[in-house]
């Protein structure tokens, strides 16, 4: 039996190994039409960048000792150029030129994919790459020998150019990457996508999101300028494409061999193509999703060495062995921080129709009281029906293989969340926790499909109608100080039991927390109080705050240090603030690895408590809003931060404390620029114009306050209002007054009520918001309701009457606000 491979990389010689295994007495040919077999093509941005300093470590056979140890015909730059599956032959190319045919009883085709180069302009300049095979990578790594590249633009944010994002910045160069789409690696959501944008800020990578190259002119002896199609130029002295790959399927197509519908080589189940003879394996074949059912592309070494191994037992034993399928495991490192994928992620479901739900947590690698524990950020997607596990997604620093490799075993195998609980993890505190986030994960969305936790996801946070929900901040009032979501108050988990009653029933709650969990509590807490939509943000603050945060504009301080000098937002700095030696300066060092916000802020805190004026702390978290949140607890309070840096998913924050007179001079001085009204009349336009200028006011970012009193007291009445106690008089106020906001009249032509109902028609049909709208816009922008206790007392009206975010006052509570206000209205 004569055997013919067309492919001398990862399944081509695997497949050809594997062959011999099975017999000692067929004939082997491997073909290959570069110089090299069987070499690490994942490892070959790491040569170029010299973290693998010795080029032959990336071959793991020579074509002559492969040759030698598995008695293997090995042919190197000898290109099949055609096939003919009539005669059973190819014919192949020599680096000579010269041409000739083979025979085959069985051929492999393993072709591979070839990087995609659009027809730009100026795209064969010299200084223009792409990446694929050594060949490839001894032209770049030659060009960056010859050349003084100090600026390197990568086109494309998939796996491969983050990697080279990395080496090219090992190397020395100044890195940017631009991508057509508004994320980098495609395989992952958004929301997990954006941690990854955060960490390459913060290593100096200039991002390009939504941008396309138009084309590249040469700039100088040595230099390009890249062209985008918004009128953007960059200047570098190298550029790589990493816009993708495509299948080659020359070779197949012409031969009359059937090409799918994802235009890759159609395979059967044996991994036999539409030819009995031929088979196929890697990047240039098509198969269906074990998921979809579908047909993909997917171009990972390890499911091309699966199929190597399967389709060698075929071809020599005849189909026997069929091939399950791949779902797209993947991972790579990015500086730093490790990005894995398996399986499908929630914007492939939403393409494909598939109804679907997520969970996302926010755990540690292993313990945290054991040394080293770094932050895992875990996204898992399922069957809103039954559970069943469609994919999962991690960014983290730590573990993230181990962890990414049980979620694939487990869609693989076709189970569900409720499997995750039931995996038996190896623990001990250098390794994981007690309950590892694999189970953690699996224990959350669970909680999703009982009903138990009702998620809230970022999405539909940023697009939600806040005048229409109560958003409750469950963290605690120092975290709430340091930035939260706008229009949200601040009742912390342990104080809401105590506080429920500020929280109305008749609308939706909306909590959120840090990473989930103290929401996940507080949802419980409500739901058994007889609450009946109360919502968790899921991934809480961390998952928001990356998912909506726009990213900086390159060059606008998003790759500049920050200390105490700089005013620009938190990027990653090496250096310490320069206004005072280093020498003069007592360092304490506080380690806060390993701890969850607001561990970490709270521990900054109280340690600062302990230091005297002019002493530094320098705390190591693993937290990467850390820093952010140690920049903005200075402000706050008047420290100094000194300056922030990030290694190894560990995040080192210096701050000084500063004197009290420093902290005094450090406020901004308060300006009386409030502004204050009191409504006294319960006129529907009257009350309108109170509402609309408040609302104009609160607008300009100042302190804005509205008096109720006497009949103005109407206008913040509940509609369902709960039974309360009343005297003779205070009835009687209540039989006479409007009973709420609905039934005020018009201050002149209000024809018994007539007028009033125009009105609000007329407001409605041109898109005028209504009173009651406008006066919970005013809620939602923080404007403070402050009801007249002696107004309440006269009237009769109780506390239980008015809206929930009414605040009850006298005349001192009123003039306290004019004192602080520049314009006082009384209407």
């Amino acid at each position: 039996m004569k055997y013919v491979i067309v492919g001398g990389v990862a399944g081509g010689a695997t497949a050809a190994a594997r062959i011999r295994r099975n017999t000692e007495k067929a004939e082997i040919i491997l073909f290959e039409k570069g110089e090299h077999i069987s070499y690490a093509n994942c490892g070959l941005p790491y040569y170029i960048g010299g973290v693998i300093e010795e080029r032959d470590r990336l071959f793991v056979q020579t074509p002559a000792a492969f040759g030698k140890r598995f008695n293997i015909d090995v042919r190197t730059r000898s290109e099949v150029t055609a096939v003919d599956v009539a005669a059973k032959q190819v014919t192949v190319r020599k680096a000579d030129g010269s041409v000739y045919t083979e025979s085959y009883d069985k051929l492999l085709l393993s072709p591979g994919a070839s990087p995609v180069r659009p027809p730009l302009s100026g795209i064969d300049l010299p200084g223009i790459f792409t990446l694929r095979n050594v060949s490839d990578t001894d032209r770049i790594k030659g060009y960056m020998q010859q050349h003084n590249v100090k600026r390197a633009v990568i086109v494309g944010g998939g796996f491969i150019g983050l990697e080279m994002a990395e080496n090219l910045h090992h190397a020395g160069a100044e890195v940017a990457v631009v991508e057509m789409a508004d994320q980098v690696m495609g395989p992952i959501d958004y929301s997990m996508a954006a941690l990854v944008h955060e960490h390459l800020l913060q290593k100096g990578v200039k991002l390009y999101l939504k941008q396309a190259v138009e084309g590249f002119e040469k700039n100088g002896e040595e230099g390009l300028t890249v062209h985008f199609k918004s009128g953007i130029k960059l200047d570098a002295e190298l550029v790589l494409l990493s816009i993708g790959v495509r299948p080659e399927t020359r070779l197949a197509s012409e031969a009359g061999l059937k090409i799918g519908e994802a235009r890759g080589i159609y395979v059967n189940e044996y991994l036999q193509t539409s030819d009995e003879s031929v088979y196929a394996v890697g990047d240039a074949i098509e198969f269906p999703h074990p998921l979809t059912g579908k047909p993909w592309l997917n171009y990972l070494a390890g499911p091309a060495n699966r199929q190597a191994r399967i389709v060698a037992d075929n071809m020599v034993f005849g189909n026997k062995v069929k091939y399950e399928g791949a779902i797209g495991t993947s991972i790579a490192k990015v500086f730093d921080q490790t990005v894995a994928s398996t399986g499908l992620p929630a914007k492939r479901l939403k393409q494909m129709e598939i109804p679907y739900l997520s969970a996302t947590i926010h755990s540690s690698s292993h313990a945290g009281y054991y040394p080293g524990a770094s932050q895992m950020d875990i996204k898992i997607t399922f069957s809103p029906e039954d559970g069943k596990l469609y994919g999962a997604q991690i960014v983290g620093y730590d573990g993230v293989d181990k962890r990414i490799d049980e979620y694939a075993l487990t869609i693989k195998r076709g189970g569900t969340v409720y499997d995750l609980v039931c995996l038996e993890h190896a623990y001990a505190p250098p390794f994981s926790s007690a309950k590892d986030p694999v189970a953690i994960s699996g224990y959350v969305a669970g909680n999703i499909l009982s009903g138990k936790m009702t998620p809230l996801y970022w999405r539909e946070l940023q697009q939600a109608d806040l005048s229409k929900v109560t958003l409750v901040d469950v963290r605690t009032a120092d975290e709430f100080a340091l930035g939260g979501i706008k229009g949200a108050v601040n009742i912390p988990l342990d104080d809401l039991r105590q506080r429920m009653q500020e929280i109305p029933t008749d609308k939706p709650v909306y909590l959120y927390c840090g990473v989930g969990l103290r929401g996940y509590l507080a949802s419980n807490i409500l739901k058994d109080n007889g609450y009946k939509d109360v919502r968790n943000l899921i991934g809480g603050l961390k998952t928001y705050r990356a998912a909506v945060a726009p990213l900086p504009a390159p060059g606008t301080g998003n790759t500049g240090g920050t200390s105490c000098c700089s005013s620009s937002s938190f990027t990653e700095s090496t250096s310490a603030c320069e206004c005072k030696p280093e020498t003069e300066v007592k360092v304490i060092k506080v380690d806060a690895c390993g701890i969850q916000c607001p561990g970490p802020i709270l521990k900054l805190k109280k340690s600062m408590e302990t230091l005297v004026p002019g002493e530094r702390l320098e705390v190591r978290a693993t937290d990467a809003g850390f820093p952010r949140d140690a920049e903005a607890w200075c402000r706050t309070t008047g420290n100094r931060f000194i300056s922030s840096a990030s290694e190894g998913g560990v995040y080192k924050v210096m701050v000084e404390k500063a004197t009290p007179c420093a902290v005094e001079a450090s406020r901004p001085a308060v300006e009386e620029h409030g502004k204050t009204f009191i409504l006294f009349s319960d006129d529907l336009d009257k009350t309108l114009a109170t509402f609309v200028l408040a609302n104009g006011a609160a607008a300009t970012g100042k302190k804005v306050t509205i008096f109720f009193t006497f009949w103005g007291l109407n206008a913040i009445k509940k509609v369902n209002k709960p039974k309360v106690k009343k005297d003779i008089f205070g009835k009687m106020f209540g039989m006479m007054l409007p009973s709420d906001s609905l039934q005020l009249k018009l201050s002149k032509m209000n024809m018994l009520g007539i007028g009033a109902k125009m009105m609000r028609y007329l407001m409605r049909s041109k898109g005028i918001d209504s009173l009651e709208s406008l006066r919970q816009q005013a809620i939602d922008n923080g404007v403070e309701f402050i009801a007249c206790q002696m107004s309440m007392d006269v009237m009769g009206v109780k506390r239980e009457e008015l809206l929930d975010n009414v605040t009850v006052g006298g005349v001192a509570t009123y003039m306290d606000r004019a004192e602080q206000a520049n314009v006082n209205l009384f209407i």
